[in-house]
């Protein structure tokens, strides 16, 4: 794949990102990857391409996390981070480890999309 079309690529997960659909941005990543470990684009795309990958795949993870918290809220007063792992593997096939999950959850804290407490390893909503 030539440089130009490297780019199209990446402007497209940006596209796809920003319209939230980020299995399709991953899945096109993934491909790049492919392509960018056979070539040897300069420095700058490649950064641009892992820190994309590193984005989607955090707004991914958020986007699940979200849902089944949503889900939750309404049900229960709080949960812990392995019972929200449990349910996220069951759900959506997504397994993280307790500190990214953390992390995650808060990103979705400080961006306000949720709000509750983390208290050790439970989250209170």
């Amino acid at each position: 794949m030539d440089i130009q079309d490297f780019i199209k690529q990446l402007n497209q997960v940006q596209e796809l990102m920003q319209k939230e659909n980020y299995k399709e941005a991953i899945s096109i990543i993934e491909k790049l990857k492919e392509i960018e470990t056979e070539s040897d684009y300069n420095y700058n795309l490649t950064h641009r391409l892992y820190q994309l990958d590193s984005n989607a795949r955090s707004l991914f993870n958020q986007q699940k996390i979200l849902k089944i918290i949503n889900e939750l809220y309404s049900s229960c007063d709080s949960i812990s981070f392995q019972e929200l792992n449990q349910v996220l593997n069951e759900k959506h096939k997504l397994n993280l480890s307790n500190d990214i999950l953390q992390r995650e959850i808060e990103i979705l804290i400080l961006r306000n999309l949720i709000s509750c407490k983390i208290d050790r390893e439970k989250l209170i909503f």
